[in-house]
């Protein structure tokens, strides 16, 4: 068994959907990136790809290539979940954390769950997700953007 551990930031701006954890969610703002810029999704693929010693997200998918562009986060957890079977391992679980003062994420969480499970290859029970605030201080607590943090099991397959 192996641990690794991610964690993202994105800036939050208007004139963007707001997708957090595979799925879009009412919001005024959106979160700025390359991709569609998940940035649970994001802390994800850091844990899982950290856990099997693959490097991390940018290098894996970088922002400099036009493939990447406007992406679908979902597909960047589908490919990393792929890259660590070629790999030998399997996901164990996952456990993250999204901070964000609004919108308020409780209301979200299963369905959240419900769409990244599949992505792993895991059941909802080995996906655990919560959201906090940051008590109104740092960048997120003014409202300027969104980070997540995550943790991941993997397991040796081979």
């Amino acid at each position: 068994m192996r641990i690794g551990f991610g964690y993202d930031v994105h800036r939050l701006v208007e004139g963007r959907e707001l997708w957090l954890g595979g799925i879009r969610i009412p919001h005024t703002h959106g979160l700025l990136g390359h991709s569609d810029a998940d940035v649970l999704i994001h802390a994800l693929c850091d844990a899982l790809l950290g856990a099997a010693n693959l490097r991390d997200i940018g290098y894996q998918f970088p922002d400099t290539a036009e493939e990447y562009r406007g992406i679908d986060s979902k597909i960047l957890l589908r490919r990393t979940t792929d890259l660590l079977h070629a790999h030998g391992y399997r996901v164990g679980n996952v456990d993250a954390t999204v901070c964000a003062e609004h919108p308020k994420l409780g209301p979200h969480i299963e369905s959240m769950k419900q769409a990244l499970a599949p992505l792993m290859d895991v059941g909802v029970d080995a996906v655990s997700l919560k959201a906090t605030t940051t008590e109104h201080l740092g960048f997120t607590g003014r409202e300027e953007g969104i980070s997540a943090y995550a943790v991941a099991l993997i397991e040796k397959t081979q």
